[in-house]
């Protein structure tokens, strides 16, 4: 450890800066010896190095969006390239640089992390050892060794012995009660926040190696910070607890607001989304017309919830535009199919109501008697003259189609020729 503290060395002066100015904040609120001074000023430390670290954390969302996106086309790599390892390697980088993708990317938080971590681990163990360090001089050094958080020193360990538990005016017991709940606690933070990854902001439509691989981390990371947390200074603890929890929190805003496409929270986003445009009828936060935009941009590459946020404005009378905003449409209302392709909705034809016996009966008689209504007004009034004329119309017209069936029925016109008697 003391190989990897001197590699990080350039850092534990600024780290130790850092340490005193929030001291001294704290200290004349709560006292300049306590546990409250020097506690908070590790967890402002941890506080300022995350807001720096806001710009990385973007950059690892998005890389990691990318990389659960090429999966499939870095399975087909390996599949094709399996007998030739160098091959497989070129098309991956190949592939990496077409589409603009940094697998070190999703690492860079924790990389970035790294120097502070082991400088804070460096500076908590020189107070330990009573040696002065970076900004930290005698009298600041006798002050961090008399702080305790709730009864354990700040540089005392979970495996330290009895005696030197007890130089720093503390007991053993308390000592190993305090940093078992803060390593139980850190390992749990972890594993809730891990877990939250997997369950609510993975892309379910994909089943890839990588979701595999975020899977196990869920477990091998809390096991990692469980065995490895008992060889930590109680000030460390309280370090990785707090950039834990500001991890947690922070992961929890980016999924609720801006959620992994075809994940179970982008379908509850989309479904607030889409009661709040209904409601009002318009987008009013930038960050929703983003997605909006992104949306209509994918056209037929819409995933299903995307498909029914769609049909759901449409079938409310509204329409997604290119630029992310939400009008009014008067026009058919058009939904897609499960395919992505538009289909306009044309209303159903209603199928008339059927009728009982007595309403058919009594129809049926009703139209009955408005025929014979209509014959006889039809008959009375034809003239008197008419009728015999109309009668031999009538009947002339009739012996001539039966004249005309007969001679269409293949007889001869004249006298016919007598049939020969039949041979007995």
């Amino acid at each position: 450890m003391d190989t990897i503290a001197s590699l990080f060395s350039f850092i534990t002066t600024p780290v130790s800066w850092v340490i005193v100015q929030f001291h001294s904040v704290y200290g004349a609120l709560f006292g300049p010896d306590t546990g409250w001074a020097w506690g908070l000023s590790i967890v402002s430390l941890v506080i300022l190095i995350r807001i720096c670290l806001i710009p990385l954390f973007v950059k690892q969302i998005k890389a990691t969006r990318a990389m659960q996106t090429l999966q499939p086309e870095m399975k087909k790599i390996q599949e094709r390239y399996k007998n030739d390892k160098q091959r497989q390697s070129e098309e991956m980088m190949k592939l990496y640089k077409d589409t603009g993708t940094n697998p070190l990317s999703s690492c860079l938080p924790i990389l970035a992390q790294s120097p502070f971590f082991f400088a804070l681990y460096h500076v908590l163990n020189s107070i330990a050892s009573n040696d002065t360090i970076g900004v930290i001089n005698t009298s600041l050094l006798e002050s961090a060794q008399k702080a305790h958080i709730v009864g354990a020193p700040l540089a005392v360990k979970f495996t330290d012995s009895a005696s030197k538990v007890e130089a720093l005016g503390a007991s053993l017991t308390d000592v190993r009660v305090v940093t078992a709940i803060m390593i139980v606690l850190m390992s749990a933070s972890q594993f809730f926040t891990q877990r939250q990854l997997m369950t609510k902001n993975v892309d379910t439509t994909v089943k890839t190696p990588f979701m595999q691989q975020q899977k196990m981390l869920m477990y091998v990371f809390p096991i990692m910070f469980a065995v490895f947390g008992i060889n930590f200074p109680v000030g460390v603890l309280v370090y990785w607890l707090t950039t834990n929890v500001w991890t947690m929190g922070q992961q929890m805003y980016v999924i609720h607001n801006n959620p992994t496409p075809g994940s179970k929270a982008q379908a509850s986003y989309l479904e607030r989304l889409h009661k709040h445009v209904t409601s009002h009828g318009k987008v009013s936060r930038r960050r929703d017309k983003v997605i909006i935009k992104a949306i209509v941009a994918k056209g037929r590459d819409r995933n299903e919830f995307e498909r029914k946020f769609i049909n759901g404005l449409s079938k409310a009378g509204l329409a997604a535009q290119a630029d992310g905003t939400v009008i009014k449409s008067d026009t058919a209302v058009a939904v897609e199919a499960e395919d992505g392709t538009p289909t306009t909705g044309t209303p159903k034809r209603q199928q008339p109501k059927r009728q009982t016996k007595a309403q058919r009966q009594s129809g049926a008689t009703k139209a009955a008697d408005e025929s014979g209504q209509k014959t006889s007004l039809t008959k009375s009034d034809e003239p008197e003259d008419a009728k015999p004329a109309a009668a031999a119309k009538k009947s002339g017209a009739k012996s001539g189609s039966g004249t005309r069936s007969k001679a269409q029925s293949g007889q001869r016109k004249g006298p016919q020729r007598p049939k020969s008697p039949s041979k007995k």
